[in-house]
C-alpha cells in the first residue's frame, strides 16, 4: 500500500515539475519576450503568426512520432525511461532561452520548438502510466490530483517569476529584461529537479516482461513499427475509440490554443501585459482547487457529462473574449478558464484510459497525445491564418471605404472566433461516445 502511494505521488509530482513549462514559458512570459525582446520593431500581426506556426510546427513533429515512439515504449516496457529522456531534452533546451540575444527570433523559435517537444513527448508516457499507478476506480481523482498539482506548482514558481520581473531589484537583478530570462532559467531547474521523484517513486511499468537493450532495440523499432500499424487498424474498427479521439481532437484544439495565445491575444486587443500576467496567476490558483472540485463532480454527473459542462463553459469564454474590452473581463476569464482547464484535461484522460487495453497503453495515448498535438497544430495555425486573412481584407476594406479602425484589435478578435467551430464540432461527436466504465 505505501508502495502504491509513493508511484502515485511520484506520478502527480511530475505534473508540478512541468507545468512550470506550461505557465511561466508557453502561457506567461515567452509570447510577451517574443513580442517585445526577439521581434523588437516587428509588426503585431506578424509576430503573433510566427509564435503560431511556431507552435504548429513543434505539435507535428510531436504528433507524427508519438505512436511509434509509444509502441516502441510498450514493446520494451520502458515508459518511464521515454518520459525522463523527453523531460530532461525540454529542460536543457529551456534553459538555452536564457542565452538567446534580442532579435534572434528564429534561434528563438527553435529553442522553444525543441523544449515543447521534450514537454509533450514527456506527457505521452506520463499520461501511459496513469493505468499502472491507480485502478479504474480511481483514475478520476488521480489524474485530478495531477492536474491541480501541476497548478499549484505552476503557479507558484510563476508567482516567483512574476515578483522577479515586476520588482528586479528584490533578487538583485537589473532589468526586466534580465528578470525574465533568469525566469526561463528558473523553470528548467525546477523541471529537472522535481523530475526527479517520479524517477525514483514510480516504477517501470510491466506488461511484457521486455526491456530496451543493445541486442533488442532495432527489433524494437521494428515491432514498434507493426504495432502501430495494428493499432490504428483496432482503432479504425472500434467506433467508440475513434468517436472518442475525434471529439477530444476537435474540443482540445480550443482549450490548448487558448492556453498558448491567451497572452498574445490580449496584448493584441490592447491590455497591459502585467494584467494579462495578473490573470494567469488567478488562472493556476484557481484552478488547484477547482480541478479536485470537478472531478469529484463526475461522482455524479457522469465523466462524459462533466466534460459536456466544460465545453460549455469553453463556449462562454470564447464568446466573452471575443467581445471583452475592459481588463477586469480579462480576470473573469481567467477565474472561468481556472474553473475547467484542468478539469476538462483530467477528465479526458481517464475517461480515455478506460476505452484502452492497458498493455498497449503508451501506444494508444501516443494516439491520443498525437491527436492532441494536431490540435495544437490546427488551433494556433487557424488562429494565426484567421488573422492574416481578416487583417487583409480589412486593409482592402479601408482601402475601399475608409471607415475601419484599429485593423490590428479586429483582426485578433477574428482570430479567436474562429474557435467556437472546435467547440461546437468536439461536443457534437462526444454526444455519439459510449461510456465504457
Amino acid at each position: 500500500m505505501e508502495q502504491s502511494r509513493k508511484a502515485t505521488w511520484g506520478w502527480a509530482l511530475y505534473d508540478w515539475a512541468n507545468s512550470a513549462f506550461a505557465t511561466t514559458i508557453m502561457a506567461g512570459f515567452f509570447p510577451i519576450f517574443f513580442k517585445h525582446y526577439w521581434n523588437s520593431g516587428v509588426d503585431a500581426n506578424i509576430s503573433t503568426a510566427r509564435l503560431g506556426f511556431g507552435n504548429a510546427v513543434a505539435s507535428l513533429l510531436v504528433a507524427l512520432m508519438a505512436p511509434l515512439i509509444g509502441a516502441i515504449a510498450d514493446y520494451n516496457d520502458s515508459r518511464k525511461r521515454f518520459l525522463l529522456f523527453f523531460a530532461y531534452l525540454g529542460v536543457m533546451s529551456t534553459a538555452c532561452l536564457f542565452f538567446i540575444p534580442s532579435g534572434e527570433w528564429l534561434l528563438a523559435v527553435i529553442m522553444y520548438v525543441v523544449a515543447v517537444i521534450g514537454f509533450s513527448g514527456a506527457n505521452i508516457f506520463y499520461d501511459s502510466l496513469l493505468p499502472f499507478v491507480a485502478p479504474k476506480d480511481k483514475r478520476d481523482y488521480v489524474s485530478g490530483l495531477g492536474y491541480a498539482l501541476g497548478y499549484l506548482g505552476g503557479g507558484l514558481l510563476f508567482l516567483l517569476n512574476v515578483l522577479m520581473v515586476t520588482k528586479p531589484s528584490w533578487f538583485a537583478l537589473k532589468s526586466e529584461t534580465l528578470a525574465v530570462r533568469y525566469s526561463f532559467l528558473s523553470v528548467a531547474i525546477w523541471w529537472g529537479v522535481f523530475s526527479i521523484f517520479p524517477a525514483i517513486w514510480v516504477p517501470e511499468s510491466t506488461t511484457t516482461g521486455r526491456r530496451l537493450n543493445p541486442s533488442n532495440r532495432f527489433h524494437g523499432i521494428f515491432s514498434g513499427v507493426s504495432e502501430v500499424i495494428t493499432t490504428v487498424k483496432k482503432i479504425a474498427k472500434s467506433r467508440n475509440i475513434l468517436l472518442f479521439l475525434t471529439a477530444y481532437w476537435l474540443y482540445i484544439e480550443g482549450v490548448d490554443t487558448i492556453v498558448r495565445m491567451a497572452v498574445d491575444y490580449g496584448m493584441s486587443i490592447g491590455f497591459d501585459s502585467k494584467i494579462l500576467i495578473s490573470a494567469l496567476l488567478i488562472t493556476q490558483f484557481v484552478g488547484f482547487p477547482a480541478t479536485i472540485g470537478f472531478t469529484g463532480l463526475s461522482r455524479y454527473l457522469g465523466t462524459k457529462n462533466s466534460i459536456f459542462a466544460a465545453i460549455a463553459i469553453y463556449v462562454l469564454i470564447t464568446l466573452w473574449g471575443i467581445f471583452m474590452r475592459k481588463s477586469f473581463e480579462f480576470y473573469i476569464l481567467a477565474i472561468l478558464i481556472g474553473l475547467v482547464q484542468g478539469g476538462i484535461q483530467a477528465l479526458s484522460r481517464s475517461y480515455y484510459s478506460r476505452l484502452i487495453p492497458e498493455e498497449k497503453s503508451g501506444e494508444y495515448f501516443g494516439f491520443y497525445n498525437m491527436l492532441g498535438k494536431f490540435a495544437a497544430i490546427v488551433g494556433p495555425a487557424l488562429v494565426a491564418v484567421s488573422v492574416l486573412v481578416a487583417r487583409k481584407l480589412l486593409v482592402i476594406a479601408r482601402v475601399h471605404e475608409g471607415n475601419i479602425s484599429n485593423i490590428a484589435e479586429i483582426a485578433s478578435r477574428c482570430g479567436i472566433a474562429s474557435l467556437l467551430f472546435l467547440f461546437g464540432a468536439g461536443a457534437a461527436l462526444l454526444i455519439f461516445v459510449k461510456d465504457h466504465e
